[in-house]
């Protein structure tokens, strides 16, 4: 396969959650692979360090305020977006948050931070964007982030784990509305990923090990583990694969565990 097909130049990529952590790593594999973007964050000066990074290395970069909990801030960004650059081609919708609670502990505000951040925030996104760009331009990228348990359970996640559920079943049912006007609707899943979000797990060296023990690869996911994968999924090497979960999580999702003898 030709090298050019994973070429992303005459591209615009938009992110969201581009600040910081796995967004940010993906954003800035759209722009190796030669995409412009559009990255969002709640606060502008929260995007101006990696903006200049990216200008630097010769691609555009528009910063722009997004809350996904707010409908207003999500039409708002989505007309700044189209106005900066006249088509998005690239969805990466990566803005999340949990709650990392037990089941008898989760209230009823928990529930709604998670499943409006998680869930109904990309759904907005992704209609204010395709309808403004994707569906009249009849082309389109666009990868939800999900996360490994969008295929499994874990204590103290249930929020968390229903509101990536719901991207893999919702990826699917985008992918069969928008096939017929050239979009494409995958879901990226990483695995155990260290992020500002579960950070603190990582202190313990006791659950590292417990965590490496499960991975058949032996190690959790690194940034650029995922690199390859956003940039698959946002080029037309992918141009047939759409409603699709890929996981990227070192083989847990196999339920491989270190064998005894």
């Amino acid at each position: 396969m030709s090298e050019s097909v994973f070429d992303l130049t005459g591209k615009t990529a938009l992110v969201t959650g581009a600040s910081r952590g796995l967004g940010q790593q993906m954003a800035r594999a759209l722009a190796r692979a030669g995409a412009d973007l559009v990255i969002t964050s709640r606060t502008r000066e929260s995007l101006a360090e990696f903006q200049r990074e990216v200008e630097t290395s010769g691609r555009k970069a528009v910063p722009l305020e997004l809350d996904v909990r707010q409908y207003d801030s999500i039409q708002h960004m989505a007309d700044a977006a189209v106005a900066a650059c006249g088509r998005i081609d690239i969805l990466v919708n990566n803005a999340g948050c949990n709650v990392r609670k037990r089941a008898a502990e989760v209230t009823w505000d928990d529930w709604n931070l998670v499943l409006d951040t998680n869930l109904r925030g990309p759904f907005f996104v992704a209609q204010a964007i395709a309808t403004r760009s994707m569906i009249p331009n009849r082309y389109g990228r666009v990868i939800n982030i999900g996360s490994v348990t969008c295929v499994a359970g874990y204590a103290g996640l249930g929020p968390y784990c229903a509101s990536r559920g719901g991207i893999k079943q919702l990826t699917m049912s985008l992918a069969d509305d928008w096939g017929s006007e050239g979009i494409t609707v995958n879901c990226l899943a990483p695995g155990w990923f260290k992020t500002a979000q579960n950070a603190v797990l990582y202190e313990n060296p006791r659950w590292v090990e417990y965590l490496c023990d499960r991975i058949p690869l032996k190690r959790p996911g690194q940034a650029h583990d995922l690199d390859g994968a956003v940039v698959f999924l946002a080029s037309d090497a992918s141009a047939y694969i759409t409603g699709q979960t890929l996981l990227v999580d070192g083989g847990i999702s196999t339920g491989a565990t270190k064998a005894t003898v």
